[in-house]
């Protein structure tokens, strides 16, 4: 049976996943659906039940909006991360930014926005 916390990361660099897990697992939480695109990120939504998402404003040469309007669709809950510099537009102004370097406080306060909802 599926944890009804599993979270979406969406985050394309490799070491920066491998510490979002670690951060997870120090949380207890269960270990985080993963995506490093757009592409994988939309086939994980579409197949299976996530609670919420983190997701990196920047996937390498692609922003992560659709990944974002595919969530908001299905009313998942999401922040966005991303090392500075973004926009977000404005559809989607409302929502969370966790900026990088991540600290453990600002992922927990997150993901726990995403469990009261």
């Amino acid at each position: 049976m599926m944890d009804s916390r599993r979270i979406l990361l969406v985050e394309d660099d490799v070491l920066i996943g491998m510490m979002l897990v670690d951060m997870f697992d120090a949380l207890d939480l269960p270990e985080p659906a993963q995506a490093t695109s757009n592409e994988e990120a939309l086939a994980i939504i579409a197949a299976e039940s996530i609670a919420g998402a983190l997701v990196d404003i920047n996937l390498g040469d692609e922003k992560g909006w659709p990944v974002a309007d595919a969530l908001a669709e299905r009313d998942i809950p999401f922040a966005f991360t991303s090392g500075g510099g973004d926009v977000i537009p404005s559809a989607h102004a409302h929502r969370r930014l966790v900026n990088k370097p991540f600290r453990i406080n600002d992922i927990e306060s997150a993901l726990n926005e995403f469990f009261a909802k």
